[in-house]
């Protein structure tokens, strides 16, 4: 089940039909007070939230879902008409897992909807834990610590964490880190790694400096211990 929470009727019915008509259960709502109701009914797969919704606004209902116990790993994509920077690390920061700015191609947002859904199952093969330079990560447990202190890292923060810790000492290109940890490819979204690396190395305090900047290249982090 997909919940959408958007105020604009006719991209609400339009998302709704197309998730319907490709396999998925799907519900809109135009207000946070509708979608709580449903949420607390049932619990949805992923929600789509839009950002500019009147009265209450998208970040603030994000912040509550992450604040709670229950939804706090439920995977949420924002949907929003801003486009800019900022408004991008804002609601990353917040907890999105993704960013999707308006307008949009239904196929791509049904092709990002099934990648997210696929990170959000369970992790498939051997437990793996990374020690390095004050820095620990725990695939299995999902845990992250910076000098011992436990740190909050959104699902897609998370994997491309445990992706570079994957290929210490390598350079991954930024195509390369978008296949892997988002699973797809559109042409222009290499900037969601350049916005989820910023918020990651800020998350990350002292440990940031870790995940090193190759100029031209892409991103890789020191060896782990």
């Amino acid at each position: 089940m997909i919940y959408l929470v958007e105020d604009e009727a006719n991209i609400r019915e339009l998302v709704v039909y197309t998730l319907q008509n490709t396999g998925f259960e799907a519900r809109g709502f135009a207000s946070g007070d509708a979608f709580r109701k449903a949420l607390s009914e049932r619990m949805p797969d992923l929600v789509l939230l839009d950002i500019m919704l009147p009265g209450e606004d998208g970040l603030g209902i994000l912040k509550q879902l992450r604040a709670s116990d229950r939804t706090a790993k439920l995977p949420v994509m924002m949907l929003t008409a801003k486009g800019t920077e900022y408004d991008k690390v804002l609601g990353l920061d917040s907890g999105a897992d993704d960013y999707l700015p308006k307008p949009f191609g239904m196929m791509e947002l049904v092709a990002r909807i099934k990648s997210l859904l696929r990170r959000a199952g369970p992790s498939a093969g051997a437990p793996e834990e990374y020690s390095t330079d004050g820095l620990f990560v725990s695939v299995p447990r999902h845990i992250v610590t910076v000098d011992g202190a436990e740190v909050s890292l959104t699902r897609k923060e998370f994997d491309l964490l445990a992706f570079l810790l994957k290929n210490a000492g390598l350079v991954m290109t930024r195509d390369r880190i978008l296949s892997a940890v988002w699973e797809y490819d559109f042409e222009g979204e290499t900037r969601t790694v350049d916005t989820h690396i910023l918020t990651l190395r800020g998350k990350l305090g002292p440990c940031g400096g870790l995940i090193r900047t190759v100029r031209g290249l892409g991103y890789k982090i020191g060896e782990f211990k």
